[in-house]
Parts: structure tokens; sequence; C-alpha cells
């Protein structure tokens, strides 16, 4: 399975979980995104006060593991769907971006560098 048809089964599940219960009249952009910041922000509360050396180990052991992975997917969840009410096809954002950073940033320019923000 390529990842568009991972994406693809993913929106339409979402589209078929939100149909269901009449959810759609709530799904507008502004909304969804709010409802993506709220759920990064519990992500972000599951690693706000480790330090930042013990994170990765710590991440990897339950239960931290098994409640990023719960959150990860409210924001995937979220990110599918906006991406869906907003028309954009999500799969080939990604497959363009990947291809745009391939260029932005070759290898022999920033091999362990980290990129300055410009």
């Amino acid at each position: 399975m390529s990842n568009n048809d991972s994406l693809a089964s993913i929106t339409d599940q979402m589209r078929e979980f939100t149909r269901v219960r009449d959810w759609h009249q709530f799904h507008d952009p502004k909304s969804l995104l709010l409802a993506l910041v709220g759920e990064i922000g519990e992500l972000s509360e599951l690693l706000q006060w480790i330090p930042a050396q013990e994170a990765s180990e710590l991440a990897q052991q339950e239960p931290l593991n098994h409640r990023l992975g719960e959150e990860m997917s409210d924001v995937l969840l979220y990110l599918v769907r906006l991406a869906d009410v907003c028309g954009v096809d999500l799969g080939q954002a990604v497959n363009e971006k990947l291809t745009a950073n391939e260029q932005r940033f070759p290898v022999s320019d920033v091999h362990g560098v980290a990129p300055l923000k410009e």
C-alpha cells in the first residue's frame, strides 16, 4: 500500500465517521485547525517537562509511548480531515514538498548541519 493509498483510506474513514455523526456541519477549516492546534498542545504536554536528553529514551517506554501514539493519531486525523475539507490532496502535497526539500537542502550543503530559517 502506498502512502497515498493509506492517506486516502484514512480520509475515507474520517469522512464516514463524520457523516454518520452529522458532524460535517462543524468541520469548517477554522474549526478543524483550532482542533488540530488543541491536539498538538496535548501532544506537547506529554514531553513538555522531560529533559531533552531523556526524551528519546522515555518516549519509547510505556506508558508514554502509548500516550504519544494516541495524541499523534489525533493530530493526524484532524490534519487529514482539514486537508479533505480544504480540497488538498495531502499525499500529493507531501510528495511535492519532499521533492522541493531535496532541491532546497542538498546533502552536500547541509549534511550534519541544522538549516537556518530564511
